[in-house]
This record gives C-alpha cells, sequence and structure tokens, in this order.
C-alpha cells in the first residue's frame, strides 16, 4: 500500500467539520484505497472501532441497490442509530447513484446531495464521498451542496510518491515515470508489456465507457480521436475549432466545433485533462483563446499516442504542469507583450510566453520548462519572457539539465527537474 501523506493531513484536518469531504479525481487514481485502505487503517489506529466505519463501494455490482439514494438513507441512518457513538460514512464513486436524468436537468434536484446534507444533521455522522466526474462534484459544491462541502483533489501518484514507493535510483525512476506516469497499480506490473496493456486499457474499459454511458455519445470514434488528438499536442495553443479541422469520424466526415467542445468538456468533467488557459501579465485579463490542454497522467498520454511521439520537451511540461497542480497551485499559460525594433528600425509589439503561472494564497511564481539551457540561444529565448516581467514573484527556470540549483545575476533560480520533483519546497528556495 503506499502512503499518500500530503492527501490523509487533508482527511485528518477535516475531521467532523460540519462538512461533506469530496474527494475527486480520475478513475484508478487512488481515490478507493486512500479513503478504504490508508484513511480506514488510520482511524482504526487512533481507536475507532469497525463497527462505526461504514463503507459502501457504488461501483461494485454487489452494491447496485445502493445506487437508489433512498436506500442509502435508510442503510447508513439504521446502521448509525447509536446517538453515543460517532460512525465515519464511506461512499465510494458516488456518480453510481446519480441518474442521468438528474444530470441532464439542471432544474432536477439531485436527491443523492439532499441525503448526504441529511447526514449531517444528526451530528454523529462524518460523511466522505469519492467521485470521479467534476460536473458531478466540484461544480456543485457551492450551490447543491450551499455551503457545506469540502473538495479534496486526488492525482495520480507524484513523481515524489512513486520514487518513493518504486526502490529504484532517482534516474531509472525517473525514466520509468516519464514513459508511463504515476499510475498506483503500475507498481504492481513488472513487464513494459502489462503497464502498456494496463493502461491502454483504462481508456477502453473505463474511461471511454464511463463517458459514454453517462453522456450518451453519439459519437464515439470522434471522443477517441479527439482523445488521441489532445494527447498529440500537450502544451500547444488550440482551441475547439482548430481541433475540429483534423478531427473527423470513421467514416471521413468533418466533425462541427460544437461538437469538440462539447467532447472536450466531458474529457474535462471525467478529468482526462486539464485546461490552461492564458493571462496577460502586464494587462491584468484572461485571453478566451486559444488555451493549452493537458493530460491528467503522462503515461496515459503516451500510451494513447501508442509510444510514437515521445517528444521529451511536451512530455516534461506535462509533468510540471500536474506536478503544480498536484502542489495545489492553481496555474495559467503567462503572456507578456514587448515592444521591439524590426530590421527597418520599426518598432513591432510581440508576445512572449511563459509556461506557467502557479499561484496560491500570496504565493506566485513565473515558470520556465526546458529541456536544457546549455545552448546560448536556447538560453537567451527562454529567459526572454522572464525579464520582460517588472514586477517582484520570482522566477525560476526547470530544466533536464543536472546539477544543483543556483540563482543567476537576474535572480532567477535555475533548477533541474528532479530535484524540483522531489523537494516540496523547492519553488520557495
Amino acid at each position: 500500500m503506499i502512503e499518500r501523506p500530503i492527501y490523509i493531513e487533508k482527511l485528518i484536518s477535516k475531521q467532523w467539520n460540519g462538512r461533506v469531504k469530496i474527494i475527486t479525481g480520475i478513475r484508478r487514481s487512488g481515490k478507493s484505497t486512500l479513503l478504504f485502505d490508508i484513511y480506514k487503517e488510520y482511524l482504526l489506529n487512533s481507536g475507532v472501532s469497525e463497527s462505526e466505519i461504514i463503507a459502501i463501494a457504488l461501483d461494485d455490482d454487489i452494491n447496485e441497490a445502493f445506487r437508489n439514494p433512498s436506500v442509502i438513507s435508510d442503510y447508513v441512518r439504521k446502521k448509525c442509530s447509536d446517538k453515543n457513538k460517532k460512525y465515519y460514512v464511506f461512499l465510494d464513486e458516488i456518480q453510481f447513484a446519480i441518474s442521468k436524468e438528474e444530470l441532464r436537468d439542471k432544474d432536477k434536484p439531485i436527491k443523492l446531495y439532499s441525503v448526504l446534507i441529511g447526514f449531517l444533521k444528526l451530528n454523529n455522522i462524518d460523511v466522505y464521498v469519492t467521485g470521479s466526474n467534476s460536473k458531478l462534484l466540484s461544480k456543485d459544491v457551492l450551490t447543491e451542496f450551499r455551503g457545506r462541502g469540502d473538495v479534496i483533489h486526488v492525482y495520480p501518484l507524484s513523481f515524489s510518491e512513486y520514487y518513493t514507493a518504486a526502490g529504484l535510483d532517482k534516474i531509472d525512476a525517473y525514466n520509468e515515470y516519464v514513459m508511463y506516469g504515476g499510475m498506483p497499480y503500475l507498481l504492481q506490473l513488472n513487464s513494459d508489456q502489462d503497464k502498456y496493456e494496463y493502461l491502454e486499457s483504462l481508456f477502453e474499459e473505463i474511461y471511454f465507457k464511463d463517458i459514454e454511458e453517462r453522456y450518451n455519445i453519439l459519437l464515439p470514434e470522434v471522443l477517441r480521436n479527439l482523445t488521441s488528438s489532445i494527447c498529440s499536442s500537450v502544451g500547444s495553443l488550440t482551441n475547439a475549432s482548430k481541433i475540429a479541422r483534423t478531427v473527423s469520424t470513421a467514416k471521413g466526415k468533418a466533425v462541427d466545433s460544437e461538437t469538440i467542445s462539447l467532447y472536450l468538456e466531458y474529457l474535462q468533467d471525467s478529468f482526462l485533462f486539464s485546461k490552461a488557459v492564458r493571462y496577460d501579465v502586464k494587462g491584468k485579463k484572461y485571453f478566451d483563446y486559444p488555451s493549452k490542454y493537458y493530460c491528467t497522467d503522462v503515461g496515459l498520454r503516451n500510451i494513447r499516442l501508442g509510444l510514437r511521439q515521445q517528444e521529451e520537451t511536451h512530455i516534461l511540461e506535462n509533468i510540471l504542469y500536474s506536478e503544480l497542480l498536484y502542489r495545489g497551485y492553481s496555474v495559467d499559460v503567462g503572456v507578456v507583450e514587448v515592444t521591439e525594433k524590426n530590421e527597418d528600425g520599426k518598432r513591432t509589439k510581440k508576445l512572449l510566453e511563459i509556461d506557467f503561472i502557479a499561484r496560491k494564497g500570496a504565493e506566485k511564481y513565473y515558470i520556465q520548462s526546458a529541456l536544457s539551457m546549455d545552448d546560448p540561444e536556447k538560453q537567451e529565448a527562454e529567459l526572454k519572457s522572464l525579464r520582460s516581467v517588472n514586477d517582484s514573484f520570482k522566477k525560476i527556470v526547470i530544466s533536464k539539465s543536472y546539477g544543483k540549483s543556483w540563482v543567476d545575476d537576474e535572480g532567477i533560480l535555475r533548477i533541474n527537474m528532479i530535484d524540483f520533483l522531489l523537494d516540496a519546497n523547492s519553488l520557495k528556495r
């Protein structure tokens, strides 16, 4: 069992806070293990008895009856009838207890949510749920839960978690991680073929099936082609219209941008991809489009492409983006407008890009991702956008180049990728 201390600490800090603890994330990222095994073991070791933990896995066919919210309500209330005891209620993959009709009709209340809120009113129940669809959870916290929900997003293993569990040296662990990513079950597999087949099966047996059944997908081949297209272009600016020109049906028919936009939402709602929007650093405003998309797990990205497109630059950028989200930062793509003179001496405006702007509370960092900083021209290109930002927030370049971290004469922190991934405080150095 892989320890995941960052999440356990969050769960412990939220015990008995009068809110539903909502654990979200892509399926097979370890949400169930976190709640049903790691957190349960913590509770048992803390003196909680087995009878005071009520756990129901709604994605298990044996619990199909519990997909009816009324059945859940009756069962839990009977189990927690002793007012002198405190109970912990775990419900896994709650999207199985929400009907398609409730999802489609925005005016139709979701019965399960009222059941969960009702549990909180009993005072002797602490409620924890997991789910793999943001539309069913995160977007409902402020409305359906009326401020009585706390979201904890679980990601696939970070590199530091993977390295701790894998028992490999840093370089070997990094090479494995860059290829196959951090889905927890991979650590139980030995051969490359087994790892490939497992990641490949996740798409067909879980992710695509979930989306198609939940949203009644009429063009499943478009969903698959779209997924491959985004995987191929991680870190590149794009929009629905641009993608629509490259994605077609199995019969070669063009697909409209409205369908692509809708399917993009479904892929994001299922946590397969995240979108990073562009932010004008000087103008302090967001651009509606184009945006960048990153795969939640780089291994899923690689296997979806059949390991055919192993561009290290894009892979490194995807890992860096995922790591920043794992650490709790909100992440945008930075844009800086500069004025330059062309060969004729005329002044022209140009937009320079900063790979990431990471924010968390009062913290803010400008970050460039670079495969190498050895070439002077490449170094100049990477640093130009950072030099064009005049505020006092820290500027950082993260590259694959090895060597100790150092700060240059312009105050820009240089750090290698592995050191950054293994040091949770690396941005604050």
